[in-house]
């Protein structure tokens, strides 16, 4: 497994983007509530990594990116708006699909920009700096971090007596 990264970020995009397609192809709306919330945990952790380690990193390394960067924190802050919305939703509200599509077509455009336009511009300037490999070790320790965290947390709701 690489810690670079740009890889570790392009790995965490093509998990989410099979998680899309999975919950386009299903019709039982237990299916796709149960991949809403998958998409909506990979995201949440993906976003904080990137908001907190990888942004944060690029703004102050390679400041000529400074307004892909912003765009992307926007990017985020709509995301987490949807995100929001959907928690709020039952997998049968008639408007539940229709929300995560948009959810999904707002972060695969938000992949794409990042992929296409601003991941390149980091690699020319970069390469296969040991910077990228230290932003990658930190994000992949923190994702790690937090799945522990958000397992935890879970487990003593359960175990909560009401």
């Amino acid at each position: 497994m690489s810690t670079d990264a740009l890889v570790v970020l392009k790995e965490d995009h093509a998990e989410v983007k099979r998680l899309f397609r999975a919950f386009e192809k299903t019709d039982d709306a237990a299916k796709r509530g149960e991949l809403a919330e998958q998409i909506i945990f990979k995201l949440k952790l993906h976003t904080e990594v990137e908001n907190t380690i990888l942004y944060p990193q690029i703004l102050k390394t390679l400041p000529d990116l400074k307004d892909e960067i912003l765009e992307s924190y926007e990017e985020h802050h709509a995301v987490d708006l949807i995100i929001a919305e959907i928690e709020k939703l039952k997998p049968t509200a008639e408007n539940f699909e229709a929300r995560v599509t948009v959810l999904i077509e707002n972060v695969e455009h938000h992949i794409g920009e990042e992929e296409d336009e601003w991941f390149p511009k980091v690699r020319k300037a970069l390469g296969r700096d040991e910077l990228l490999q230290e932003w990658g070790e930190q994000m992949i320790s923190k994702m790690q971090e937090m799945q522990s965290g958000l397992t935890v947390d879970l487990t003593e709701e359960v175990n909560t007596p009401r």
